[in-house]
């Protein structure tokens, strides 16, 4: 699940004093109070584009390390053997380009970019509106209320963006290079994938009843109508687990980032976190809290990050292994807690975390360059 969280936009705290609003200077997308007009379709082109930057930013600098991570999550043959040793990153990463080339390290990368665009744009879209209605104003505003936010915000994006990601992680899985797939091979492949339907039982030498039978076939009707053999509903294999991943990924992402934020910005050290007189730059309208400096502000990205992956790693790896059922074994779809329950027999608890050194080492600078990449274009915005 590797996915990317986005900051809160400044609110109306400016010079680190809550509730100081700046007069207004006229700048279209901005209400006669000074605060930022959230719903106006220019803070909505505006946040779109600083999101989607910093998404595709982020992710080109960590892709092939997802690439690896992917290949382990979802206990590719050909890679299983160097899971769990940074010697064994190395090695995947070395056997890669001697197969496929250095293009090989960016597989399924351009799907990513496709996906990660609108997806960093709906999510901060979807934070800042639902952040505005559960936290009105600053007296309402708790640890618990930004949790909120940030996990509907979250499931918001994944909902509309869930196919590309699946796209994503089929064309990365594939590790043979006589036989690279397109994007309209791996959306083929996926649509015509048939589910095995799910087994009624072991076979007996004796023939069952008449009305055994009959039970039979109605049974096996009605999981042909409630489980979908293949089409539109094959892109959104793992959709639940991903879904429940983004409660405390993207929850716990945001609430990171905002906390750190507030206590790099505490009187005693914002002489030393922020750029001096950022609040009050001409070009910026509206609004403003100060701006943290580079070192600051990557920092902070960089904890949201660690933490969220943490929280939310055990169900990324349910997530990928249901994502590749297709491509791998008999085509049984699996459930949540039937994937769960067979990556615990296969490697125990430590299954559940399989990749995580290579999620720690790409959290950091990816979710460092997202936060701050989006804060600078914000910033240059002017919102």
């Amino acid at each position: 699940m590797s996915e990317i969280a986005h900051p809160r936009s400044s609110g109306p705290i400016a010079g680190g004093s809550a509730g100081k609003i700046l007069p207004n200077t006229g700048a279209e997308g901005q209400k006669n109070d000074g605060k930022v007009k959230k719903r106006s379709l220019d803070y909505a082109l505006r946040s779109g584009l600083a999101g989607g930057f910093a998404g595709c930013a982020a992710k080109t600098v960590v892709a092939p390390l997802d690439r690896v991570k992917i290949l382990f999550q979802s206990s590719n043959p050909q890679f299983a053997r160097y899971a769990g040793s940074w010697a064994g990153l190395a090695a995947a990463i070395k056997d890669i380009k001697r197969y496929e080339g250095a293009r090989g390290l960016f597989k399924g990368h351009s799907a990513t970019l496709l996906r990660i665009f609108p997806y960093a744009a709906i999510k901060f879209l979807a934070y800042e509106q639902i952040r505005a209605f559960i936290i009105p104003s600053s007296e309402n505003e708790t640890s618990v209320r930004r949790l909120v936010s940030g996990s509907l915000a979250g499931m918001t994006s994944v909902f509309f963006t869930y196919p590309l990601e699946l796209i994503r992680v089929r064309l990365a899985f594939e590790t043979k290079a006589s036989s690279r797939s397109s994007l309209l091979d791996i959306c083929r492949q996926i649509y015509h994938e048939r589910a095995k339907p799910p087994s009624t039982g072991p076979s007996t030498s004796v023939p069952p009843p008449s009305s055994t039978v009959a039970a039979a076939e109605t049974v096996a009707a009605t999981v042909n109508i409630a489980v979908p053999r293949s089409g539109l509903a094959n892109f959104y294999r793992g959709f639940g687990p991903t879904l429940l991943g983004m409660l405390p990924y993207a929850g716990v992402s945001f609430l990171t980032h905002d906390t750190v934020g507030d206590w790099l910005r505490t009187p005693s050290i914002v002489q030393y976190t922020t750029i001096p007189d950022s609040d009050a730059i001409p070009h910026q309208k509206g609004s403003r809290r100060p701006q943290l400096t580079a070192a600051a502000e990557l920092f902070s990205g960089a904890i949201a990050g660690v933490v969220s992956q943490t929280f939310s790693y055990p169900l990324e790896v349910i997530r990928r292994r249901m994502q590749v059922g297709g491509a791998v074994g008999d085509g049984h779809r699996l459930g949540i807690v039937e994937t769960g329950r067979k990556i615990l027999l296969e490697r125990g608890f430590r299954g559940f975390f399989v990749g995580l050194t290579i999620g720690y080492i790409k959290i950091v600078p990816m979710s460092a360059t997202s936060f701050f990449v989006y804060e600078r274009l914000k910033w240059s915005l002017g919102i």
